[in-house]
């Protein structure tokens, strides 16, 4: 049965591994200290950043089967990903996560070669500019480069797959809105994990969770927004895709785990795109961490995402585009 018509919150699990207990500990006793630090100011968003880094380098390292071909834009650069037999003639585009200010395609290998090999094609992760030197208009800009290069190169819009994580769920989101405002043609389906997507900081979550977060502190998020926004109105779109249009959008695939601040973020999502005509599935999964499946090399949870991931996508192959159905009935 397709999952296009999945209830509107399903729960992939109740029970908890110890796996991800652990991880649940070491999370706040390291990243969330970390993030804490990092909202104070543009410095202390550099040095966390740095601090970051050095974590990652264990995190990009790759199975032998996987291979990486970099590849350079203008503005930004970014990777290949080939992880095991892949159709080359089909294709997704990846925005990594780290609250626009640190993070990489690079130390997200562990997500991209993983949906790779969950999705059969190659995997194409970008370094689009951040914060602080850059801002929305110019992240935004190298989304849409990259996708652009996609239809360059020759991939169909009904064989591109779009998705990102927290910030890059963000981003996915305004990546489409875009698209479709810019009568480009889009994707055929997207994915957002853990999608950090209302500037307004007015989701239930952030105080119902703010104890349960064991990676993110509220007022961390809530610092961010403000920094970010430097003026703006945070309604917004470009800054919160929440109070976007989201008709006309390909089906989409949300994830997020139940105790996370930014829960209520991908719901209200899922309950907007919903509300536009947009087909939605959206995952909540039991006390798990922000960006879960990040860490499938350790906690059971986040392997059994990417097979969730594989299931949507192929339930979308039946959904035909726009200029397939005109195709079809002319």
């Amino acid at each position: 049965m397709s999952l296009l018509g999945h209830n509107p919150i399903s729960r992939p699990h109740d029970r908890v591994s110890w796996q991800a207990y652990a991880l649940n500990w070491a999370l706040s006793l390291s990243v969330r200290p970390l993030l804490e630090v990092a909202a104070v100011s543009p410095r202390s968003m550099w040095l966390a950043s740095r601090a970051y880094a050095v974590g990652g380098v264990l995190a990009s390292r790759l199975p032998r089967h996987v291979q990486v071909d970099p590849v350079s834009f203008k503005d930004f650069d970014g990777e290949w990903l080939r992880a095991g037999p892949v159709e080359e003639g089909k294709v997704m585009l990846y925005l990594h996560g780290g609250g626009y200010f640190f993070s990489s395609a690079q130390h997200h290998r562990p997500i991209t070669w993983r949906l790779s090999r969950a999705t059969r094609r190659p995997v194409l992760a970008i370094n689009y500019r951040m914060a602080p030197a850059h801002d929305f208009e110019q992240w935004r800009e190298d989304a849409i480069t990259a996708y652009r290069h996609l239809l360059a190169q020759g991939y169909r819009p009904e064989n591109i797959l779009i998705g990102g994580d927290s910030a890059g769920g963000h981003l996915t989101l305004v990546t489409l809105q875009t698209l479709r405002d810019r009568g480009l043609p889009l994707p055929r389906a997207a994915l957002c994990i853990s999608p950090w997507t209302d500037f307004t900081n007015s989701a239930l979550s952030h105080d119902s969770n703010r104890w349960r977060d064991p990676m993110f502190p509220s007022p961390a998020i809530r610092k961010l927004a403000i920094h970010y926004a430097q003026g703006r109105d945070p309604y917004d779109p470009l800054l919160s895709p929440l109070y976007g249009d989201f008709s006309g959008l390909p089906p989409l695939l949300i994830m997020a785990g139940s105790t996370e601040i930014l829960r209520d973020d991908a719901r209200r999502v899922a309950t907007r795109a919903r509300e536009a005509g947009v087909s939605v599935v959206y995952e909540e999964w039991h006390r798990m961490p922000h960006v879960f499946p990040l860490f499938a090399f350790f906690i059971p949870e986040g392997r059994r995402a990417y097979k969730h991931i594989a299931r949507f996508f192929r339930s979308t192959e039946g959904v035909g585009s726009v200029g397939e159905l005109i195709r079809q009935a002319g």
